[in-house]
């Protein structure tokens, strides 16, 4: 006999015999799990596999470059194509077939949206235009929706609180409004359930920031207060899995630190180890088991490294080196197609 939904526990797990899938609970419903696991390949192999991208950025002269790795085999960074203009300051996201990238400034601030075909090694194309021209803004993604969050808007300069939305496979349709975050913040980093999407930390006005947020991805409507990190910071990078959250770097000052979230529960930040160093800007992406992080700066604004640090998502500890990008740069967009949201 199955439990009333009032005492059943956030992230318990079914089978359903009637539909024969696996179930997990969140949010007063159960929600079926993704069971497919994309084709594993080698860091040398053309074919798509578990796939990331790291999209633009800044060397100190703006880049049009996009690396792609395959996250199942530690390696370097190779050439994937180019976005349709150079570009740094973007937000992220993607389905399991595209990743797009965008905002950011080339330098002037574009409301732009890039898109990229996770199967091809080719470039970027016109995806359409975000409802907000903006840069230093936050992405997150489930396999349908992709979100656009905060970040610098162009008059005053203005950080913004609006977060608008993308359905992926619609090419051609510019963004819409969404909702508000609880305050306005830029460079949060993020994390994402097929559910929920979560940010944590940014700059606000004034000051880094410690407060985590959250949505429900599927609906319309603002933020909602998640928790807390263990000190405010801005400029942080976030990955996930399905389940868990990872937020890292950042400053205010400078730091190595990780910490985790359970996404489908309520709470603060706890430690899960450190990055292989200091990380100002750093950018991340990953698969079911495995998330790296890159594309950020080190010891000065002109510190900018190409070393890529990995984790396991599933147990705590440092990272380790991955692989390097095909340059050293910073403030790139990063996303995969075995991301925590799909």
């Amino acid at each position: 006999m199955s439990l009333p939904p009032s005492e059943i526990p956030q992230g318990a797990i079914r089978f359903n015999t009637d539909s024969q899938k696996l179930e997990f609970y969140a949010q007063g419903e159960w929600w079926v799990m993704a069971s497919d696991t994309p084709n594993l390949g080698r860091g040398a192999d053309t074919t798509a596999g578990t796939r990331g991208v790291y999209m633009g950025g800044t060397t100190g002269t703006l880049t049009d470059a996009i690396d792609y790795f395959n996250l199942s085999s530690p390696g370097n960074g190779q050439d994937f194509g180019n976005l349709t203009s150079a570009r740094y300051a973007m937000s992220g996201c993607s389905s399991s077939t595209r990743g797009l990238a965008m905002g950011g400034s080339e330098p002037t601030i574009v409301n732009k949206i890039d898109m990229i075909e996770f199967a091809s090694t080719a470039n970027a194309t016109d995806f359409g235009d975000l409802a907000v021209t903006t840069w230093y803004s936050s992405g997150l993604s489930n396999a349908t929706r992709g979100i656009n969050a905060g970040g610098y808007v162009p008059a005053a300069p203005t950080v913004s609180n609006q977060i608008n939305y993308v359905t992926i496979a619609s090419n051609g349709v510019n963004g819409q409004d969404f909702g508000n975050l609880v305050g306005s913040f830029t460079s949060m980093g993020v994390a994402a359930s097929p559910v929920r999407g979560v940010f944590g930390g940014g700059y606000a006005p004034g000051s880094s920031n410690d407060t985590i947020q959250y949505i429900t991805i599927a609906s319309l409507g603002d933020a909602q207060d998640f928790g807390d990190l263990s000190e405010g910071k801005s400029n942080m990078g976030g990955l996930s899995n399905a389940t868990r959250g990872l937020f890292f770097g950042g400053e205010s000052p400078k730091t190595a630190r990780i910490e985790y979230i359970q996404i489908a529960s309520l709470g603060n930040g706890t430690k899960f180890g450190d990055m292989q160093g200091e990380a100002n800007l750093p950018t991340g992406c990953a698969s079911s088991t495995r998330g790296i992080m890159m594309g950020f700066e080190r010891n000065s604004p002109t510190g900018r490294v190409n070393v890529i640090d990995m984790v396991t998502i599933a147990t705590f500890g440092d990272a380790v080196d991955f692989g390097d990008l095909s340059s050293a740069r910073s403030t790139g967009a990063c996303c995969s197609n075995a991301h925590g949201g799909l």
